[in-house]
């Protein structure tokens, strides 16, 4: 949690105050990895904090949601699976870095002070429960078949997680 808020405050130098909403993703995340085929794990769970961050920016009347993702440097970030993200939102999702490469990204978050704290070893959602060998081009329909099977239990996971989140003030 600390290098979240750490990050944040970095950004909020560039971006003006802001509020960091943390949510406990854990449940959530076990539930999906005990029920869901392993290869569809990371769109599944990038499905649902997706889903979760919508929820959230509609509560604060935000316009849209913003990520850092880039084209290819992960198999959660390939074009199909940006595609198979993007669907469960109805607001629009702007990545500013989408076109950028690794090293370009590198050179801004050293100018802007955020590389060294990005770099820190820490293990987080996208480590812990990460797939040996993550789908690069799902189905959506598929994925949609495999998120009903999920669709009482989660439900309940979800609300409990929006509702006891923690709101931070980054000035």
């Amino acid at each position: 949690k600390q290098k979240v808020v750490d990050l944040a405050k970095i950004v909020a130098k560039y971006s003006g105050p802001m509020k960091l909403h943390i949510i406990n993703f854990t449940e959530i995340q076990k539930y999906i990895y005990d029920a869901c085929p392993e290869d569809e794990l990371t769109i599944i769970m990038r499905r649902y904090m997706m889903r979760i961050a919508e929820t959230i920016a509609k509560e604060n009347k935000s316009l849209g949601l913003i990520t850092g993702e880039s084209i290819g440097q992960v198999a959660s970030q390939t074009m199909q699976s940006l595609l198979c993200t993007n669907e469960v939102c109805t607001i629009p999702v702007y990545r500013p870095l989408i076109g950028f490469d690794k090293q370009d990204i590198i050179e801004i978050s050293e100018k802007i002070g955020s590389y060294e704290t990005s770099i820190l070893p820490f293990e987080d959602c996208c480590t812990i429960w990460v797939a040996k060998h993550p789908v690069t081009k799902p189905n959506v329909n598929i994925i949609k078949k495999h998120e009903q099977n999920l669709s009482e239990h989660i439900d309940e996971m979800f609300e409990k997680a929006v509702s006891s989140r923690e709101i931070i003030s980054i000035d």
